[in-house]
């Protein structure tokens, strides 16, 4: 009967099995942990497991008249979540030997994610001897045996695929005990969830064959990019528009060769990124906001030939002498408009017609690597001039798929992506990871529109936003309290999130944000808090498949110097002292040049950039935490301290700020309120009426210590 329900499970849903040969590694205990997505998992699992195994399943889940007959084809052990001697009779029955399958969400997930991981697998592993072997299912949460409906496009029949990984056991002391010890274990537990759904996930393809799978998940008409022109564009027609787009640029450049885009967030910008990419092209994003000086050393440091911009986004953005720099350092500017007239109807056909069959087109032209670089981003030019982040299909196919692990999200939900497609948080968190998942992106141009951004959210029914300190805490002050009524996650990166922002949106609008931490170069997210795993005041916990170390770096007691080694590192930089030539990070470890310190539970605190720490009188001073104590001191204000040389202490610290009523007696107040140091206390200040900005939104050091030093 087992190879009869194998059979016809295999012809309905062509089931593919991986890593059946782990199993044979885990010894005589064994206990299978799953994520569960449909009601499916059980019977795939007893069809395709070759041994007889113990299922732990829910008593009332087992009274449900249609599963009692699946149940007589495997050992079901009924467990009551209720009565804690049910699991002590599981710690008895697992000694015996054998394998056990337990599902530790306890139910079946209602979005398509991870949901909340119980301690309870954990322990019986635990208290068992008994190694754990992580399974993960894909494709049956698309089946009508899940509880997706009407959130994803469900099917009778999809692929399915059961993935077996490696065995393990978690390392606890022995002199760990009692609720301690549930404790460590259930957070190893969900750790060792999160880095199953990560190792299993298929992020080693390129971009485009990931918008080409999205399409075929979620359908053609399915809608997911919009501006504010309000045309939804769906998967459909973005491809049909790259293969018609890309095919043009196609005939005056190169396979491999560098495209500059200087574009703003708009329906045009994705669809010319993806043209791009469809043909092996691979885009340089320029950061129009640092002026032309540095646009065009960016050009210059990575050989661009060709530029990609719109007639209207410069008159728009008034970026007419950034356009002419560009042409007279020996670059050519296209202009999208200009290429729509010369697209004539025979292109369109052609394009309307390869795109109905889009996994085979792309297939025949090219080679397509994921291995190769698919984005160039560029630094902010904090060090100097621009410096070229080279980024493959791996790196930021892995970071989205790190993000996908630790945060439930999907195609119900709606993105407000208001961060400029040339930075990395905008490009891969904003624009990418909706994007290749289904999820609906609304592209907005500006980030500084404090009154509109809000309006539109409202408007957009949107549930998910991605901003900086500077834009969030922005929109909070124009915002009515019913603007942000449909989020259901606002993440904050690429500076500090101040406490009376965090404070105003948990007051004013019910919204907890959630702080994250990465750098370009890491594609760009290193660590985000969650829903699950949120401590106030740090950065989150490392996002799975990442290896770190901790440099020490003199004078700072606690933490130290982060470097960090994963997939989602960058392939190196392109440097202005040696364009076109790619320097990869030693080893593979990026370092971060932040000092960093973990708690016991890996949430990070950042503690400032080593080269944002002061030598005050043979003390090392972090910057950041003198603007702490500022902020602290008038909340509500922007405040930034550089340092400059002192002749009697070495180095002094310097506090610009926009606030007119700032003393330093106010700052020497909260620092003794504190028990904070008086050495991190700035005993100068420049008033001002407002900060310098980055178009990221972060403070702009650089012109601030310009503005010092006169």
């Amino acid at each position: 009967m087992k190879s009869f329900i194998r059979w016809i499970l295999q012809k309905l849903y062509n089931v593919k099995v991986e890593g059946l040969e782990n199993l044979k590694d885990a010894g005589d205990r064994v206990l299978i942990v799953a994520n569960h997505l449909s009601f499916l998992d059980a019977v795939l699992l007893a069809a395709f497991l070759p041994e007889k195994p113990i299922f732990a399943i829910n008593t009332f889940i087992a009274r449900v008249w249609w599963i009692r007959p699946f149940l007589s084809f495997v050992r079901a052990f009924p467990v009551d979540p209720t009565n804690p001697m049910a699991t002590k009779a599981l710690i008895a029955e697992m000694k015996k030997g054998g394998q056990c399958v337990i599902f530790p969400e306890g139910r079946i997930t209602v979005t398509g994610s991870l949901m909340k991981i119980y301690e309870g697998p954990g322990m019986i592993a635990d208290k068992a001897g008994a190694k754990i072997v992580p399974v993960r299912f894909d494709g049956a949460q698309y089946t009508p045996f899940s509880r997706l409906k009407g959130k994803v496009r469900t099917r009778l029949f999809p692929d399915i695929t059961i993935c077996i990984l490696k065995p393990r056991d978690f390392d606890i002391p022995a002199d760990i005990h009692g609720r301690e010890r549930r404790r460590e274990m259930s957070k190893k537990f969900y750790d060792l969830m999160t880095e199953m759904m990560f190792e299993s996930s298929d992020y080693k393809k390129t971009l485009f064959q990931g918008l080409l799978d999205a399409r075929a998940i979620h359908g053609g008409g399915h809608k997911v990019v919009v501006d504010i022109e309000r045309k939804p564009m769906g998967y459909n027609q973005l491809i049909c528009k790259s293969f018609i787009l890309g095919a043009h640029l196609a005939e005056s450049t190169k396979s491999g060769e560098y495209v500059g885009m200087l574009l703003p967030n708009m329906s045009g910008t994705i669809v010319a990124f993806f043209a791009v990419q469809a043909f092996g092209r691979v885009p340089a994003m320029l950061n129009y906001s640092t002026g032309a000086k540095n646009v065009v050393s960016a050009c210059q440091t990575v050989k661009l030939k060709t530029v990609l911009t719109s007639r209207r986004f410069i008159e728009v953005g008034k970026l007419q002498s950034v356009a002419d720099e560009i042409e007279k350092a020996g670059m050519r500017l296209i202009y999208l408009e200009d290429i729509i007239k010369y697209i004539g109807l025979a292109a369109k056909v052609k394009g309307f017609l390869v795109s109905l069959w889009p996994q085979a087109y792309y297939n025949r032209i090219g080679n397509h690597n994921p291995e190769d670089a698919a984005v160039i981003l560029f630094t902010s030019g904090s060090e100097g001039t621009p410096k070229g982040v080279v980024l493959s299909h791996i790196n930021i196919q892995s970071n989205c798929f790190q993000l996908s692990a630790r945060i439930d999200f999907g195609p119900t939900d709606k993105i407000f992506n208001v961060l400029p497609v040339f930075h990395s948080f905008g490009l891969t968190a904003g624009t990418i990871l909706p994007l290749l998942s289904g999820i609906q992106v609304f592209f907005y141009p500006s980030p500084l529109h404090y009154r509109i951004v809000p309006e539109l959210i409202y408007d957009t029914n949107s549930t998910i936003m991605f901003g900086t300190d500077t834009f969030l805490s922005g929109y909070a002050r124009f915002a009515h309290p019913y603007d942000f009524y449909s989020l259901r996650y606002v993440f904050a990166g690429a500076e500090k999130l101040k406490k009376e922002t965090s404070r105003l949106y948990a007051e004013k609008y019910g919204l907890c944000i959630f702080e994250g931490y990465g750098a370009t170069e890491t594609s760009p997210v290193l660590a985000t808090n969650t829903p699950m795993q949120h401590k106030s005041g740090t950065v989150g916990r490392l996002m799975p498949g990442i290896e770190y170390r901790l440099d020490s770096v003199p004078g700072v007691e606690e933490g130290g110097r982060l470097f960090v080694r994963a997939p989602n590192v960058m392939k190196g930089y392109l440097l202005s002292g040696n364009p076109g030539v790619l320097v990869p990070p030693k080893d593979g470890w990026y370092d971060t040049g932040d000092i960093v310190s973990f708690d016991d539970d890996g949430h990070i605190t950042i503690k400032g950039r080593a080269k944002r720490f002061a030598k005050i009188a043979g003390e090392m001073v972090s910057l950041t935490a003198a603007e702490d104590i500022a902020s602290a001191a008038h909340s509500g204000h922007h405040h930034a301290v550089v340092s400059i040389p002192d002749q009697k202490k070495g180095e002094a610290l310097v506090l610009v700020t926009d606030c007119a009523q700032m003393q330093v007696e106010d700052m020497l107040k909260q620092a003794r309120n504190t028990g904070v140091s008086e050495l991190m206390v700035p005993r100068k200040i420049r008033h001002v009426d407002s900060l310098p900005v980055m178009g990221t939104g972060k403070t702009d050091y650089v012109a601030l210590q310009n503005l010092v030093n006169k």
